[in-house]
């Protein structure tokens, strides 16, 4: 389910409780004062437990078969996806500061996990498992960091059409991954493509297994329909009850691949057989998808947040993060993110606060140690349905529709990061759409777009000349624009503008007014250009005057020793004003 659809649950969240009520509950409680105690409980209020104890139960019910079927999807067992489950969820409860956000194993995550794992682990499952756990206390330690630097600003590398075009790539990365999957074949590769294309000639020469495929669709069938038809009961948890009984009903354990009974257990280290060498091999990929899980966490939290007329503080949220990804790797787990599918079951459920992801845990647990043997009926192809039905959620075809129709040049960004996701990984890919991205800031910048204005009757202002061609110049008057800041790459093109504007001018233009709102900064080079044209304006007997400079520009040209150059009087708070003055010194002339 992509991002922007989150905020028609969140109204749900704290119904009847704004911001007012809930500060003053904090302050009759006098739990705001009580440092000890979580930031999401804090101002909790007793009829709330009803609620989060429903919620709980009810987000148990799609924690398992997704936290297994995650797993399953990043090439490791799926006990380790109920690791990855229990031990955020609890962790982000006693630190996170979202009342109601969901932490686990995500589905956009997988095929990050297994980019980044598959080259060091060779085959090796228990290898594969401490790997993950490093990847995951990386990550952790990247966002603490950066918390603690306070860089959550760096999340505005990927701009909407990088999240359009990644979150769609990533859907058709986890379809084709779980393919062979609903097929029931088994197949080798290092990529999902290697996988499926390695599937098809086994399906051409009839080896599918029509039993797990049936399976697999009916198992789809019935998360989808649920979903469609908005039912309260999750359609993840009919799929897993329906397609167990029908295994071991029908004794069909020997006809497909099944999960097999869960390890009886608690969250333990498993991090054997790391060295420094893998710290270096798994850095580059732990920055990458730490700046996946905190964008995509923030989005939905603020999301959450709005709903309810409050806010929540990106560091926190980024450290938060961090010490629940921390806390999986150590224990078992492996990195996780908000989850925009389960979510949205603990708010329609009405959760009221962390005390749901809790509940939700300690069920998890209690499920693990009383009843581990549920999952030995549970086929894998079940699992695939899950995860293929979680990438069609996040795969936004009406946002790419939107974007096509709005800017050709934010599209072929957008189509850029879903072809380098597609086909290069993850991670190449959003490094190559981010890339474009800058180029293509870089171009507006170097070549901005400059117009000449003119006075057009009945309007108050002056107006540019292209779009307003029956207006007026101001006799003796040159009024231009420049829409960028001046810097190396864009000063001599400032020149040039001004120069052949000047080449076109009637006779007797005796003054240049720039119109300067849009300059927000300059540099040493392009002030180099600037004082070059100053100089020939001046020779051919033209004044040069700017108009709406902003007062941080003007101190910089002051500090690079310009105020003899350009003194006061060369500057106007308004274009109109520039016009003025220059009005009134010909009629005094």
């Amino acid at each position: 389910m992509p991002v922007h659809q989150i905020a028609a649950f969140a109204p749900r969240l704290m119904a009847g409780q704004g911001r007012m009520g809930h500060d003053l509950n904090m302050r009759r409680s006098g739990l705001s004062r009580s440092w000890w105690i979580p930031p999401s409980l804090r101002g909790y209020k007793t009829e709330w437990l009803r609620h989060d104890l429903v919620a709980g139960a009810a987000l148990f019910a799609v924690l398992v078969p997704a936290g297994m079927a995650y797993a399953q999807a990043a090439g490791l067992p799926p006990v380790t996806g109920l690791y990855a489950t229990i031990v955020p969820l609890i962790v982000y409860a006693a630190v996170g500061p979202s009342r109601v956000l969901v932490l686990g194993p995500d589905s956009a995550l997988a095929p990050m996990i297994v980019a980044a794992l598959l080259p060091l682990a060779a085959a090796d499952e228990q290898r594969s498992v401490a790997l993950a756990g490093l990847l995951a206390i990386l990550i952790g330690a990247i966002m603490l960091v950066g918390s603690v630097l306070r860089l959550g600003i760096v999340t505005g590398l990927l701009s909407k059409p990088i999240r359009l075009g990644y979150l769609n790539g990533i859907a058709l990365l986890v379809v084709a991954s779980q393919v062979p999957t609903l097929l029931g074949i088994s197949v080798e590769g290092e990529s999902p493509w290697d996988k499926l294309f390695a599937a098809v000639p086994k399906v051409l020469a009839g080896e599918t297994n029509m039993t797990a495929l049936l399976l697999g669709l009916a198992s789809l069938a019935l998360i989808l329909v649920p979903r469609w038809l908005k039912w309260k009961v999750p359609g993840v948890l009919i799929a897993v009850v329906v397609s167990c009984l029908a295994v071991a009903l029908l004794g069909l354990r020997d006809d497909v691949k099944v999960t097999g009974a869960l390890p009886q257990g608690l969250p333990a280290p498993a991090l054997g057989g790391i060295g420094w060498a893998d710290v270096l091999a798994l850095l580059p990929a732990a920055a990458g998808i730490a700046l996946i899980v905190f964008v995509d966490t923030g989005t939905l939290s603020q999301s959450l947040a709005a709903a309810r007329n409050g806010k929540v503080s990106g560091n926190h949220e980024m450290a938060a993060l961090g010490a629940a990804n921390a806390a999986s790797g150590l224990l078992g787990g492996f990195p996780v993110s908000a989850s925009t599918s389960r979510t949205p079951v603990a708010v329609e459920s009405g959760s009221k606060s962390q005390l749901t992801g809790v509940v939700g845990a300690v069920l998890v647990l209690g499920f693990m140690l009383a009843a581990p043997g549920v999952t030995e009926f549970l086929p894998s192809t079940t699992l695939a349905a899950i995860v293929i039905a979680a990438a069609a959620g996040i795969a936004d075809p009406a946002g790419v529709r939107r974007l096509l129709g709005m800017s050709r040049s934010e599209s072929l960004v957008m189509l850029a990061a879903f072809l380098g996701v597609a086909i290069l990984g993850v991670l190449p890919g959003i490094v190559v759409a981010v890339g474009l991205a800058i180029l293509d800031f870089l171009r507006r910048a170097w070549d901005p777009y400059r117009a000449e204005l003119v006075d057009v009757p009945g309007m108050p202002g002056y107006h540019d000349v292209t779009r307003h061609p029956d207006g007026e110049r101001v006799p003796g008057l040159l009024i231009l624009r420049f829409d960028a800041p001046l810097f190396f790459g864009n000063g001599a093109l400032l020149g040039s503008f001004v120069r052949n504007a000047m080449d076109e001018a009637p006779p007797g233009t005796e003054r240049v007014v720039l119109a300067a709102e849009p300059v927000t900064n300059i540099d040493t080079t392009a002030l180099d250009e600037l004082i070059q044209l100053d100089e020939w304006l001046e020779r051919h007997g033209v004044d040069l005057v700017f108009a709406e400079m902003k007062g941080p520009v003007k101190d910089r040209l002051l500090r690079y020793g310009m105020g003899a150059r350009f003194s006061p009087e060369h500057f106007y708070p308004t274009t109109s004003e520039a016009v003025r003055a220059f009005q009134r010194e010909e009629r005094e002339a």
